[in-house]
């Protein structure tokens, strides 16, 4: 027998029963029964906006998977490439599919020189390369005016590769700029990560070789980091690709959205954390600090895990590999006291407080040379992936355009009064 709920309108007795599908109920039934009256969910926290076969996240399991593939398998076996064809495919690729899609990733790296020359160069010396990336990614719009069509899917698909194969060359590009260095073209002959270290830290020598160690540590933390269901970014991206706008402005969008310090900025806060706390002497008294309400815990918690975030397991191991070719950090030692203290404070865990993603993941970034202005944009690289494979899905299920309603509470209905004879209280 299906599950269902009732819900009764104790105004007039009338009622109507809903099933339940999916762990969710539909919303236009509750319409039928209430019209006008409205769910206030101001985050979206407990709303679903979207049905979608991309990514499932158990968050009280601490389960992660990618079209049904444990995201610890994807990170030990595969590659940050094999992972994008999976998550835009929809299944894992053929010898002969995978090639096929590396070889148009790869040989769609470059940019049009007018982007590099007539906008990138036009930036600021000390452009943010966020605000770099964002700009940029709009730009290519102008550049490709047939991604408009959206109606085509091989268009879209052309997009698609592009958008992927771009994306480390302008988050390259945004950094040399802000450093004062000339700018690096592809090289490839590398593999995705390795191009991308390639462009990022290549000076005068003929080909840049990066360490295996550190290039399959980028994968990895790029297979992570390539989707995450309907988080902020993600959700704007469907907004936006809901308008029918083309990839590329729903890109940019869903880039701005992280933008933001408080989605795509959080492993920047742990770093900036941890040098805080300075010493392992002081990690109890950072702790005491934190349980006080004084000062914050970064990179512990999450809005949707309620256990110990999958990714944050695979990052520590990924940390050590790195720290054996770069040298351990000093902050490593003060991550891993932090770690040990919270996970053994009832505090922290019977508020299910459990390291995630960024706790790590901005220790290996900085041990690999990267600045802290750069640790979003290398969220971005990935991400551009999943939030396309999201734009497609929403093409495919023909969805409406994005519309929420609100609760509005505002002033009651008044009559306009002249400026002449307006007072202070009926100006207010």
């Amino acid at each position: 027998m299906a599950e269902t709920i009732t819900i009764t309108d104790n105004r007039t007795g009338e009622a109507v029963e809903i099933p339940i599908l999916n762990g969710g109920v539909d919303s236009k039934e509750w319409s039928k029964l209430l019209p006008g009256v409205w769910f206030q969910d101001p985050s979206f926290g407990t709303t679903s906006g979207a049905s979608s076969a991309i990514t499932e996240l158990d968050g009280e399991n601490g389960i992660l998977r990618y079209r049904g593939y444990p995201i610890e398998q994807l990170a030990q076996k595969s590659s940050y490439l094999e992972v994008a064809y999976l998550l835009i495919f929809g299944d894992l690729p053929t010898p002969e599919q995978f090639e096929a899609w590396r070889y148009e990733i790869t040989h769609h790296t470059f940019i049009h020189e007018n982007l590099r020359k007539h906008f990138m160069e036009g930036f600021h010396h000390d452009a943010h390369p966020m605000g770099m990336l964002v700009s940029t990614i709009a730009a290519l719009s102008t550049f490709y005016p047939e991604a408009k069509d959206i109606e085509d899917p091989s268009v879209v698909m052309k997009q698609v590769i592009r958008l992927i194969a771009k994306m480390p060359t302008l988050a390259a590009g945004a950094y040399r700029h802000s450093a004062g260095m000339p700018f690096v073209y592809p090289d490839n002959s590398l593999d995705f990560a390795a191009n991308f270290l390639s462009m990022m830290w290549k000076t005068a020598e003929p080909r840049y070789d990066a360490n295996p160690v550190l290039s399959r540590a980028l994968d990895v933390l790029f297979i992570l980091h390539a989707d995450h269901e309907q988080n902020c970014s993600t959700t704007a991206m469907r907004t936006v690709g809901s308008s029918h706008a083309d990839p590329y402005s729903a890109t940019a969008a869903a880039t701005a959205a992280l933008y933001g310090p408080r989605h795509g900025g959080a492993n920047e806060a742990v770093i900036k954390m941890l040098n805080v706390i300075g010493s392992i002497d002081n990690v109890q008294s950072y702790v005491d600090a934190v349980k006080r309400g004084e000062m914050r815990l970064q990179g512990f918690g999450h809005r949707v895990y309620k256990n110990y975030d999958p990714r944050a397991r695979i990052i520590k191991k990924t940390a050590d590999e790195v720290f054996e070719v770069t040298g351990k950090s000093p902050l490593l030692d003060i991550a891993l006291k932090l770690e040990e203290v919270a996970l053994s404070d009832e505090y922290f865990l019977s508020r299910k407080l459990y390291p995630n993603v960024d706790f790590y993941s901005g220790l290996i970034y900085q041990a690999m040379g990267f600045p802290m202005d750069m640790f979003t944009v290398l969220f971005a690289i990935p991400r551009t992936a999943g939030w396309l494979a999201h734009y497609i899905e929403l093409l495919d299920q023909d969805s409406r355009i994005c519309r929420p309603r609100q609760l509005y509470i505002g002033k009651p209905e008044r009559d306009y009064v002249p400026i002449e004879t307006r007072t202070d209280a009926q100006a207010g």
